[in-house]
């Protein structure tokens, strides 16, 4: 069986659990149409409906410069009914350049992100589909992974199509203590955080929501964060990139952000998109054993093994804070030593330690354990 089989299978059936007559919305870029036809396949094989929607990253950067508050209401109030009539998603990305809309002005994607990206993905996908997403393995993708375009396609189907069913099981101890839990301090090189995460719900992400996966995440009570976090991993936020974020908290607002690459005023003006950006809606761990390194991909980096995310913008339903936000801007820090190593204590016990588990009931969770 060839890869874009087995993805596709573990796509429709293990990550979206399509059933007999659902209809199942499949986004995809050109260069990603091999996998489509084996999901397309798996889906008739269910006896489910697929219906296809082609997008493009240089025609979608066409849009984006004209857009304006009432072209993005006509496209959601276009897009709209498709969506609510769905009940799966599996969003495909992939491109010739990861910087395609990155001159596009940041008033433009701030409109795009408020009146479609928002209520479409936020409103409508996430909250009331079945959904997966994913990104094909492209020359530019194995560009931003220092890699062969050979080497990378098997390092992204080794990854992709890891034993996601074994991580679940793994996990369970995590999201217990997790939801257990109520002051959680995290410690890095520049970074002294402490927050509290007492009656919000761990959600275990082991294949069902992105692939790849691995992490588990909870958000943080939204007024309980104090201290300084500076991100280790460089990020990509519409098309722009930015290095060595600096987010320093009051009674969980950020009240200074700053960054070594990008643009301090840049960066501010993305968290001052709405009130609900400068609070986070999310806290989690990176737990895949296969993603070591960066990639400047939010799907991977957000899941490297040792690492922590802890996002400004909204949260999820499912592990709710109250915060709301057309940003949901994910940022890494990775605890590894090689990365200047660092701990994360649950009310004052550590758990992890430079990237390693340290108690017995979580050791399963550590790179050894999970390939």
């Amino acid at each position: 069986m060839d890869n874009n089989t087995v993805l596709a299978k573990n796509l429709v059936n293990y990550s979206c659990k399509i059933q007999k007559k659902e209809k199942v919305l499949i986004e995809y870029p050109p260069c990603a149409k091999n996998l489509v036809k084996a999901i397309v396949k798996e889906v008739y094989a269910l006896g489910a409906y697929p219906f296809l929607h082609m997008t493009d990253s240089a025609l979608e950067r066409s849009l984006l410069f004209g857009t304006s508050v009432e072209h993005s209401k006509f496209c959601t109030k276009y897009m709209q009914p498709i969506f609510e009539d769905m009940d799966a998603y599996i969003g495909i990305s992939g491109g010739d350049n990861v910087y395609e809309t990155s001159d596009v002005p940041q008033k433009q994607m701030q409109i795009h992100s408020l009146y479609y990206s928002k209520p479409i993905h936020h409103d409508i996908r996430v909250t009331k589909t079945k959904w997966v997403i994913l990104k094909y393995p492209t020359g530019a993708f194995a560009q931003l992974a220092n890699m062969s375009s050979e080497a990378f396609e098997k390092y992204f189907f080794k990854v992709c199509n890891l034993n996601y069913q074994k991580m679940n099981d793994a996990m369970t101890p995590l999201k217990k203590l997790m939801e257990k839990t109520d002051k959680v301090h995290i410690l890095a090189p520049n970074t002294d955080l402490t927050f509290s995460i007492k009656g919000i719900k761990a959600i275990k992400c082991a294949g069902e929501m992105n692939i790849p996966d691995g992490e588990i995440y909870t958000a943080p009570v939204k007024d309980s964060v104090n201290g300084k976090i500076t991100y280790n991993i460089p990020t990509l936020y519409d098309g722009k990139r930015f290095d060595n974020v600096c987010l320093e908290f009051k009674e969980g607002k950020i009240i200074n952000a700053t960054c070594s690459n990008g643009g301090n005023l840049s960066l501010n003006k993305i968290l001052d998109t709405d009130e609900g950006a400068r609070y986070v809606g999310e806290f989690s761990l990176g737990l895949n054993p296969h993603i070591m390194e960066p990639m400047l991909d939010i799907l991977f980096d957000e899941k490297i093994c040792g690492s922590i995310h802890f996002t400004p913008g909204s949260c999820y339903n499912d592990a709710y804070n109250g915060n709301q936000s057309a940003v949901h801007w994910d940022m890494v820090l990775n605890q590894r030593k090689e990365y200047g190593g660092g701990e994360i204590w649950f009310d004052d016990i550590l758990i992890r330690k430079d990237g390693i588990f340290v108690l017995e009931e979580l050791k399963g969770l550590n790179p050894e354990a999970l390939k």
